[in-house]
Formats: structure tokens, sequence, C-alpha cells
């Protein structure tokens, strides 16, 4: 961050031997920071904005090897200063992003006269705090055994959170994967259904109608990811990872050297839910981590997996989804497990080749590893080895594989955020993106790794395959992620049925109740900039044209994303915009209709839109809008949408 000025809006106030008072305003004055320490030298901090309180007083600290920084802490020096940031990025929900904080910096020492620094970013709508350790005396490294971070928020106070699951459990015994179910509007106080937490990010609703969503960015190899404790007498806490995760391998707790810092927690609150859905600060403070010497394009693919499931790993349904990909005039296809044995490499090579014809490239699944799970689904066993990982991406690099998608991941232990920043660094090396399945919530990282294109950490689309209760569900799924999952890093969702079946013959297998609008409406709704859709060639020829047409214009990459209205697993209207095009999803995710007025004049202002819905009998059409001084009055039946373009 460039640093502009010191500002006189900082105070720090002594009341007694130790405590003691900070406060903090963001660039507006609408936020609030203040931190105090208590007489035993405990340090808190609470959030107002606008006068209103977001979070009651919460504690800060840490428990460390080189020290104990939970109570008898001192302030013993501070310093603010204003930040102004601008970057762009290619891979978010906008190409442009300004952030503009007050920064604390906060020298404490603990009761053994220990040293640590304390940061608080505070932005208009966001705030973030770290903890920064100093070298002291001979120490050189340390380890952080748990943390005391803790956020309480007011009564009546409601929550949107996913669970954390227990580890080694599930399919092939591959979780906590972030793939468990929201409960909305959650009591503060309810347990976690495994006991062990939520996973970021966390959405609540305060009584007065505000929202927060806290989360956290930054996280590397130099530390674990977290999430959040059960609420433990009405305070939430960062907790780490389980030691069982990993099939036990490896510590929960990380370690670092000196001097060292933690990732950011980062608080978005707004009056209402826009500064969640538009925000951007899990970006702005993460910092880029390598250049590349490549330049990776992005935009759709089609996959056969997802409907064709594993029978389809063969190299003659390789060739159809090619020619798919190619009659769409996609960019990619995605070839995904088994494909070492059923296709293998020779043919592989051989596919390659003929997609280039085809002006497609190819993406290849692999498993993270072997050891930590019980997946038999090749390829295993190379991933998390550096020699074979990287001779394998040498091969891919020489036939022209552009991407990789990782799979089946094992936690959030420090060492698996290693093996994450490993694949990577190692994938740019040899000019490959990267997908990750079956894995961690992204913490930044589309700045930090310029060759990372998104994570699923989501209850994705597969389970419309497997679960017929997922199918009748989606509604209320996919008006969740805008807010919560998505809204913090790209999301690899790998959605748009247009098969009202889910199988290959679009007769047999779990039933889609959700409209075909309404699969095109997630095209908006979900922002990853690799985008591989669940058609099929079928489609082709039992697809509405205008379905089909939109598959093939709508981009991959955002300029600026708007949020109109909605409310959590209820209802959404997005705005995203691409260069001077604009698409705009209106989507019902409940069974009963809403009708709701848009005001496009903000959106829509240099050219007239088209309307995407669909008829009483639920063909899709287009046609003008009847617009009324710039507004849409319109009813979206249950599991419907509507879209602008």
């Amino acid at each position: 961050m460039k640093v502009l000025s010191l500002l006189a809006t900082f105070s720090l106030l002594l009341y007694g031997a130790y405590a003691q008072n900070i406060t903090i305003t963001s660039p507006d004055k609408n936020v609030v920071v203040n931190l105090h320490t208590d007489s035993l030298g405990f340090l808190f901090y609470n959030i107002s904005l606008s006068g209103v309180t977001y979070l009651e007083d919460s504690p800060l600290g840490l428990s460390a090897k080189h020290g104990d920084f939970r109570s008898g802490l001192k302030i013993t020096d501070s310093s603010i200063s204003s930040v102004k940031d601008e970057f762009e990025m290619t891979r978010i929900k906008a190409n442009k992003v300004i952030y503009e904080a007050n920064v604390a910096s906060i020298s404490i020492k603990n009761a053994e006269s220990i040293p640590m620094n304390i940061e608080f970013s505070v932005g208009n709508n966001d705030i973030a705090f770290r903890y920064l350790f100093p070298k002291s005396g001979e120490t050189g490294s340390t380890r952080i055994f748990s943390e005391s971070s803790g956020f309480r928020f007011p009564y009546k106070t409601t929550s949107f959170m996913c669970p954390q699951s227990d580890a080694m459990i599930g399919w092939k015994r591959t979780k906590p994967s972030y793939e468990e179910e929201y409960t909305p509007d959650g009591k503060l106080n309810r347990k976690s259904e495994f006991n062990h937490g939520f996973t970021f990010p966390c959405l609540f609703h305060l009584p007065d109608g505000g929202w927060a969503l806290i989360s956290e960015t930054g996280v590397d190899s130099r530390f674990c990811a977290s999430h959040l404790s059960n609420n433990i007498n009405g305070t939430f806490f960062v907790e780490y990872p389980m030691a069982t995760e990993n099939n036990g391998n490896g510590t929960p707790e990380p370690a670092f050297a000196l001097p060292g810092k933690t990732p950011w927690r980062t608080i978005t609150i707004g009056k209402d839910l826009k500064p969640i859905v538009e925000g951007t600060i899990t970006w702005a403070l993460a910092e880029p981590q390598y250049e590349t010497a490549h330049k990776y394009e992005y935009g759709k693919g089609t996959w056969s997996w997802i409907l064709w499931q594993d029978n389809s790993i063969n190299y003659e349904d390789q060739i159809k989804y090619i020619d798919l990909s190619s009659e769409m005039g996609f960019k990619y296809v995605l070839i995904d497990n088994w494909w070492d044995t059923n296709i293998g490499h020779d043919k592989i090579e051989k596919l390659v080749e003929y997609a280039r014809t085809k002006n497609i490239d190819v993406f290849l699944w692999y498993a993270s590893s072997g050891y930590w799970n019980d997946i038999v689904q090749g390829p295993i066993n190379m991933m998390d080895r550096p020699i074979i990982r990287k001779q394998q991406m040498r091969w891919m690099q020489k036939i022209g594989v552009k991407g990789i998608k990782v799979d089946f991941f094992a936690g959030d232990k420090q060492e698996t955020m290693r093996l994450y920043e490993d694949i990577l660094s190692d994938a740019d090396d040899h000019g490959l993106m990267v997908i990750f399945h079956g894995c961690t919530l992204p913490r930044g990282w589309e700045r930090m790794y310029p060759n990372y294109v998104g994570s699923e950490a989501v209850l994705a689309s597969e389970n419309m395959i497997f679960s017929q209760d997922f199918c009748d569900k989606e509604g209320f799924t996919t008006t969740l992620h805008p807010f919560i999952r998505n809204a913090v890093g790209s999301m690899e969702y790998g959605g748009c049925f247009l098969n009202r079946h889910m199988s290959r013959d679009n007769k047999s297998g779990n039933t889609r109740r959700t409209s075909d609008v309404f699969q095109l409406s997630t095209c908006i709704l979900f922002q990853n900039v690799i985008q591989n859709f669940a058609i099929a060639p079928n489609n082709l020829k039992e697809a509405s044209p205008i379905s089909i047409d939109f598959l093939k214009e709508i981009p991959t990459e955002w300029d600026e994303t708007r949020f109109i209205e909605g409310y959590p697993g209820k209802y959404v209207v997005l705005a995203r915009r691409y260069n001077n095009k604009w698409y705009l999803a209106a989507t019902n995710g409940e069974k009963i209709d809403r009708t709701i007025t848009i005001d496009v004049t903000s959106i829509f202002s240099d050219y007239t839109p088209t309307l995407i819905c669909e008829d009483k009998d639920d063909n899709v059409v287009c046609s003008t809008p009847k617009l009324k001084k710039g507004k849409l009055t319109v009813t979206i039946r249950g599991e419907h949408a509507i879209i602008l373009k």
C-alpha cells in the first residue's frame, strides 16, 4: 500500500497502569473501531457504523511458542496513516480495485516484555487486522498454538454459515472440503452440525438490518487456513485446523520464521448487502507472490464428466466434447478423472493435437495425493511429489495442455497450504493454469498467484447428479452464493444444465426443478474466469436456440459488479459488466412467485436491453421489456429467472 499522510484522527488515552484506549475511523468517518485494554491487560475491539454497533467488545491476542499474548498486554507505541492502493485484476468481480483505508500500527508488549504488533486497516465498509512478530533476541522462529481473535455480535443477530465437517469422512474419506449445507438465518448460539465450528466466509444479519461478512485473506505456505469456532459465551473465535485432518499428518499449529505475521482477518459491514456483494477487501490486502512470464487466457469450457460421468472418460467421448466446445465457440475442454488409465498419455497427446485443430485447449484432472484419503481415481500420487509433479508438468507443457484441475485435498493445515502454493508455483513455471476441487476456500489467491483460476469449495453442481434433494434445493443454494462464498473468491461451480434430467440420455436420473433461464442466470451470478458448463452435445438440438446463443455470448471476465437487491437463499438481482455490455440476472430461488421493480437507468443508460425469460409454457423467449421511467416491474415465477442484456 502507498502511504499518503499521517492522520490526526488517532487517539491514545491512558486509564491507569494498563487500561488503554485507541480509536480508528474510516476515511469517510462512518466506521469507528475502538481498541482498549482492561486492568488485566486483555485487549478488546468493537466496531460501529454510523453509530450502530456491529461488533461488541471482542477479544484479540494469541498464544505462541515464544510468548503468551492473551493477557498482561501493554500498548507501547502507535501510529496511523492514510493509505490508497489501486491495481487492476482480470480474475475477480471487478477489473479495477481502489482501496482506501486508515491503517493503525500498534506496538504491544506482553507481561514478559516480548513484542508483538497489531495492524488494523479500516476502510469505509471493511475492517481487517493481523498480528506481526518482530525478531526478539535469539529466537528465530515460532509456533502459534491458538488465537483469541473473536467476534461478538449484538443479541438477536442471525447467521448464514456452513459447518466445518469432521475430518476423514465422506466420499473416500476426503473431507473437510467446504461442501456442507448452509443454514439460513440461524440462531447466533446454534452449534455447528459437526461441533467443529464454521467455514469461512460467515455472513451475519444484525437485528437493525445491517450485515457483516467475516473471512480471511493472504493465506500462503507460511500459515494454516482458519475457520470460526462455535459460539462460546456469545463470541466466535478464530480456530485452527483439526489434528485429524490430512490423515493425521502435520501439525494443526502454524509455524513461521521471525519476523513473521498472520493472515488478515476481514470484516465487511454494511447497512445493506451491497458492500458485501461488491466488496474487494479479499484482494486489496493480499500480496502478489510471484510474477509470471506467461499470458493466460480465460474463457468457457465443457466437461463430459458432469453429466456422462466416469464412463465418458474415453477417447471417443472426449472427441465429442471437443467438438461441442468448438461448436459453441468455447475455449476449453476439461478431461476429468481416470484419463491416465482409460485414455493413456499417448492418446491424450492425440486428443490435445485434435483439439488444437478445433481451436480448443485442454485441462487435465489430477488427484492431489494418495496418502491422506482413499481415492483411486487417477492420476494419483503425483501432485504431492515434487519430482513426479514436475515431470508431468513438463510433459503437459510439451504437448500443449493449458491447465490442470487438482482434486481431493486433505484439510486446512499449513502443510496443505504449502502444497497448494507448490502446485501453483510449479504449474506457472510450465505455463499451466490451476483449478482446485475438493478443496479449501481461496483466500486472496487471484492476486497472489497469477495462474490461479478458481476453486470449488462449495456444494457444487455435481450434487445434482448425486441427489434429488440437491436438485430440489438448487434455487435456495444458488441464491446464497453471491452473498457468501462467491463474494470472497472465484467459485468453480460447473453448473448451467440444459438437460432436464441428470443423465446422458436426458430421460433418467434426478430431475432439475429450475427453469432454463434460471440456469442461464448462474452464468452471471457465479464468477469464475474459467467456466466449465454442464451442457452436453444433445443440447445443441434439444435446447432453445436462445439459450445456446446466450452461452456462446456470455463472457467469463467482468469489469464491474453491481448488486441491485436480494436476500440470501431467497432471490438475487445482480448485474455485471464486460467492456460496455451489461448482463443483469434476477433470479428467484423460492418456490413462490416474486414481483420486483428493477431500476435499470444507471445500467442500461446507453441502449435498450433485451429481456430473456420464459413464457407460460416455459419456452425461452426474447423481447424488448416495457420500461416505465427506466424501471421494469416483473413477476418471476418460483425457481425461474429473467435476464436483461
